[in-house]
């Protein structure tokens, strides 16, 4: 059995999610009662958010290295880092890495692409929805993202960095969130939403609205690292 590392704490409600699926994936695949190995580096989110508001990249970069070499000598085979923010610096985490780390950003390109969308609303922290990192590789796979307009980035921004991050899930901030929704459908023609943030599906996840599919990354990466896991 291989070990999994997870890059964690970014943000920490997030990453007891990861774990807790992650367990109930290997569970319902392996029924012999065996359990998965597991390792958590846990990071300070405001620390990493300094980071990212200060657009030092290098830092977020030398961080992120940090807890993969952590998780490396601490008997990690394959490693994940829990968020998606994080990977604006991916590639480089990467190239850096010991071991092989596997991508929220491309595992979700793959599951949008087995679906047969074409047009895909992003909805995430205002860095994620501004940078290119998602457009990028799902363009080349013949996806087009898109992403809501300043003013509702900067709302849907707020609401993550102030509320979800700390653990605040509020009625109205979901009704928020489903009001640009009901705006990318309906004047964008977008046929999915991708939640690209990883706390976006404790806001969302049971307010859905119907007939257009919420596709949750936190979920879809979880699949991934259980399939890396049963290998």
């Amino acid at each position: 059995m291989k070990t999994l590392g997870i890059v964690g704490g970014i943000g920490p409600e997030s990453t007891i999610e990861y774990y807790r699926f992650i367990l109930d994936g290997y569970r319902a695949r392996m029924t012999d009662g065996s359990a998965p190995h597991l390792l958590i580096d846990s990071l300070d989110v405001n620390r990493g958010i300094a980071m990212l508001d200060a657009n030092d990249l290098s830092g977020l970069t030398n961080y992120l290295s940090a807890s993969v070499e952590r998780l490396a000598r601490a008997g990690a085979e394959i490693a994940l880092i829990a968020a998606n923010t994080p990977h604006l610096v991916f590639d480089e985490v990467q190239r850096r890495s010991p071991i092989p780390l596997l991508s929220i950003v491309q595992a979700a390109c793959e599951h949008v692409r087995s679906l047969g969308y074409a047009r895909v609303g992003l909805l995430g922290t205002g860095f994620t929805m501004r940078a290119r990192f998602f457009p990028e590789v799902f363009a080349r796979a013949g996806v087009e993202l898109v992403a809501p307009s300043e003013a509702e980035q900067a709302v849907i921004h707020r609401i993550y960095i102030g509320e979800l991050l700390e653990n605040r899930f509020l009625p109205e901030s979901c009704q928020a969130i489903l009001a640009i929704i009901a705006r990318l459908r309906e004047e964008e023609r977008v046929e999915a939403i991708l939640l690209a943030g990883t706390e976006l599906p404790l806001l969302l996840r049971d307010a859905g609205p119907e007939a257009l599919p919420l596709l949750d990354t936190t979920m879809i990466h979880v699949a991934a690292a259980v399939d890396a896991l049963v290998k």
